[in-house]
């Protein structure tokens, strides 16, 4: 009986000690593809961190601007902007997303754009961006 609670014990540690681990960039822009929206919603939201891989995160982001779900628009607005200049090839995939259903989303998008390129920053009380 103690040999399986050992057993137990140490694959439930086992365990716990993988879901520590790191996901690498490309594990994450996967995980964009994925049917668990939780999983695309934290791809989504770490992706930014990963400044080095901008190249293989942009693209990846922006098809993440069409996702079903509006948290993952939403994120992908976001996270692009975080990019600024270096997410240029968004700005279409972000004037149509300024568009979207969700105004979380057309704002997120706004602001993306203006970041990107500041001449394409919503005008003020317009909540439309400039460049369409």
């Amino acid at each position: 009986m103690r040999a399986r609670i050992g057993l137990a014990a140490i694959l439930g540690l086992s365990l716990v000690a993988g879901c520590g681990r790191t996901k690498s960039t490309d594990e994450l822009i996967s995980d964009l593809q994925s049917s668990e929206e939780r999983d695309r919603v934290v791809a989504i939201r770490l992706l930014p961190e990963r400044k080095a891989d901008v190249e293989k995160i942009v693209p990846a982001m922006i098809d993440s601007l069409k996702d079903k779900r509006e948290d993952v628009r939403l994120s992908a607005a976001i996270g692009l902007g975080s990019f600024r200049e270096e997410a240029r090839a968004a700005i279409p995939a972000l004037q149509a997303a300024a568009r979207d259903g969700d105004a979380r989303v057309r704002r997120a998008a706004g602001v993306a754009l203006g970041r990107i390129d500041p001449s394409l920053a919503p005008k003020p009380g317009s909540g439309e961006p400039r460049g369409k």
